[in-house]
């Protein structure tokens, strides 16, 4: 089982994390609700849950098996997105600084032949 705080929890489920604390506080908590949690902590509730429960929601439990995929996909995305921005902003930097370089005769001599900063 993931150890996981309540605030990664509450953003991962994307509720507040007073909405967490009031589930912990229901007696009794909705299934779709119980098997996310699980999914995001890497636990299958389903065991603990009595069987009949568990045939009669088999629906919910499907359901949840199909978004646990995409949601793994959007967080693969997300990964990506946020990668090729970073390396598309060092890209832009790099053009800027070869751009000065290029404009100032002082630091001629400082950059490499690749067009870098020597340090």
């Amino acid at each position: 089982m993931e150890r996981i705080g309540i605030s990664e929890l509450s953003r991962k489920l994307k509720v507040s994390r007073r909405t967490i604390y009031n589930w912990f506080e229901q007696e009794n908590l909705n299934l779709q609700i119980l098997l996310e949690v699980g999914n995001i902590i890497g636990h299958d509730f389903t065991a603990e849950l009595p069987e009949t429960l568990v045939k009669n929601h088999r629906h919910v439990l499907s359901a949840q098996d199909a978004s646990s995929i995409k949601n793994t996909d959007v967080d693969n995305n997300s990964v990506y997105f946020w990668m090729n921005k970073y390396i598309g902003l060092l890209e832009k930097y790099n053009d800027l600084l070869n751009l000065n370089s290029e404009n100032s005769p002082s630091n001629k001599n400082s950059t490499g032949k690749n067009g870098y900063f020597l340090l």
